[in-house]
């Protein structure tokens, strides 16, 4: 997919590539309101929360608990997939061992961060998306002393955002029921 040029305005050629926005970062933009939308406003939304709060529940009233499951994980999977194929095709340009460097983990990170709420998640990953061009950012424009501290900036944020949220108040806030230890 072409990124669409934003910094056609300037001579600076490293300014016309920090401003060349991918169609993908649009889309993310728009799914993030609109789920946030279809979970709080639709028959599925509901569905999918009462599933994710309570199989029971879910069950009392008729729904399909493994359909639900399945079709959310499906969606949810075929989101990744378009992550994962951005990664590897647009990101580098080509696929190496390791590509990923744990943004997984990352990824895991920001959903509880958020407490599984979209638009925090658009947010947060917005915040963790920054820290991770802080390092290359920072290297285009001749700063490469620190170069590998800066490049472990979304890991060092991941750790300060865990440890900082992390109480016993506030572990919990928002988990879905399913999630629970205590089910």
């Amino acid at each position: 997919m072409p990124a669409i040029g934003l910094g056609d305005w300037s001579d600076i050629a490293q300014v016309r590539a920090a401003l060349e926005i991918n169609v993908l970062f649009l889309l993310g933009l728009l799914i993030a309101p609109l789920l946030t939308w279809i979970l709080s406003n639709t028959r599925w939304g509901l569905m999918v929360r009462t599933v994710g709060d309570s199989s029971d529940a879910a069950e009392a009233l008729g729904f399909s608990v493994n359909r639900v499951r399945s079709v959310a994980t499906m969606t949810g999977g075929f989101l990744a997939g378009i992550g994962g194929a951005f990664l590897s095709l647009y990101y580098p340009g080509s696929w190496n061992e390791g590509l990923s460097s744990g943004q997984g983990l990352i990824a895991v990170a920001l959903v509880v961060f958020a407490r599984w709420k979209p638009m925090r998640c658009l947010y947060a990953a917005l915040l963790f998306g920054g820290a991770g061009a802080l390092g290359p950012a920072l290297q285009s424009v001749g700063f490469s002393s620190g170069y590998y501290l800066f490049n472990a900036a979304p890991y060092l944020l991941t750790l300060i955002l865990m440890v900082a949220t992390c109480s016993p108040q506030r572990t919990l806030s928002g988990i879905p029921g399913e999630l629970s230890i205590t089910k």
